[in-house]
């Protein structure tokens, strides 16, 4: 087999953590092949690694049955150009990146051009619906997942898996001592720091922030000279959040483009489900999980959904380990409340980070984005 030296390969990415993830990726690969060509969907991250978008993935970052049908027809165009794209420059590899409908419509439609598939970010089949470990495998040539326990479905079915490691291991690293980012951010060393952490989805700022900066009104009755901060995703524009922001009677410090050394200076965290939920237990700070989803979209996901718990560090240690509160729960009541605990009660405390401290090494020492490219290189390449 003649070996490709100018390797092409094809990102598609829907989310602003998939956004991220091929951007690291692709970096790795520019450092073991820096011949290496990159295109396809995605946004700022992946733009900015040198991956050329022929389609900006920020508009469609939905989830939930009636999000995605309010953009149904954007995401149906997408998909249209993308498939155009894979006939049009057939590239030697095709990863897809999370976003787990829209990827699987568009490998399928790749292998069936003979294009090879990778996929990266497993769907939750330990949450529910295992069958689609089959109906995956039938559209892609290797899955690459990123907890440990996620091979075992595949291996059962004969469909090839490999685990790379969770990228949030690598990537969640801060610059500079706690105390040095406080000053940055003038931030006060002797009162409470509480972390607002919506989401990086549009759909999320609008359900999620209005209620912790309820929650955050709350809080400061209780705690005097209480501190908010609140780390904004790139995904997210200055006007949504000032939209909200500017009708809260308490200050929030907003800071952009340093993520991990905010949640660093945090006592206690409000945040949405997903990777950031696991990123904040990676730097060891104790938080409550709050989401809540249209009341349709949580009405299938209740009768669809088999696992006990909806956040990540939850899952992994496989016990509740971190206050979740969903649909209903969600309230200022209930946020504020856990809040209080989270800084008053010490043994709670010290047992929710002893937990999380045990949810850090499962996860093991990384190395995730560089698995990754060594993979699809592999791939490429299988005999070099």
């Amino acid at each position: 087999m003649t070996k490709i030296l100018f390797p092409k390969i094809m990102f598609s990415a829907g989310e602003s953590s998939g956004d991220q993830h091929a951007a690291n990726m692709f970096n790795e690969l520019k450092k073991l092949s820096p011949s290496i060509q990159g295109l396809g969907m995605g946004s700022k991250k992946m733009h900015q690694a040198g991956i050329k978008l022929s389609f900006d993935s920020s508009g469609i970052a939905v989830i939930g049955l009636i999000e995605v049908l309010k953009h149904y027809g954007e995401i149906r165009w997408a998909l249209k150009l993308m498939k155009k794209i894979v006939a049009r420059d057939k590239p030697d590899l095709l990863v897809c990146v999370d976003y787990k409908e829209f990827n699987l419509k568009l490998a399928r439609f790749a292998k069936k051009k003979g294009i090879k598939v990778l996929f990266y970010v497993s769907p939750q089949v330990w949450a529910w619906r295992e069958d689609r470990v089959v109906t995956y495998g039938k559209a892609i040539d290797m899955m690459a997942v990123i907890f440990p326990f996620e091979t075992a479905y595949y291996e059962a079915e004969n469909v090839p898996v490999n685990y790379v490691g969770h990228p949030s291991v690598d990537k969640v690293h801060t610059q500079g001592r706690k105390i040095e980012n406080m000053a940055r951010f003038s931030i006060k060393l002797d009162k409470p720091v509480i972390g607002i952490v919506p989401g990086s989805r549009i759909n999320e700022i609008k359900r999620m922030l209005p209620i912790m900066l309820a929650a955050a009104e709350q809080i400061a009755k209780v705690h005097n000279g209480v501190q908010f901060v609140l780390p904004q995703a790139d995904s997210i524009k200055d006007d949504l959040l000032q939209h909200y922001l500017s009708k809260s009677v308490v200050k929030v410090i907003v800071i952009k483009n340093q993520p991990y050394e905010v949640i660093q200076c945090c006592d206690a965290i409000m945040t949405t489900s997903g990777t950031v939920s696991l990123e904040i237990a990676l730097l060891q700070v104790p938080m409550v999980i709050a989401y809540k989803l249209s009341v349709i979209t949580y009405y299938f996901a209740k009768k669809l959904v088999k696992t006990k718990f909806i956040g990540l560090p939850n899952i992994i240690a496989g016990k509740g380990i971190i206050k979740e509160l969903i649909q209903a729960s969600v309230t200022k009541e209930n946020l504020a409340a856990e809040v209080h605990k989270i800084l008053e009660n010490t043994v709670y405390r010290t047992t929710m980070l002893s937990d999380l401290a045990d949810v850090k090494k499962k996860l093991g020492k990384g190395g995730g984005s560089k698995n990754m490219a060594v993979l699809a290189l592999q791939m490429i390449n299988p005999c070099s």
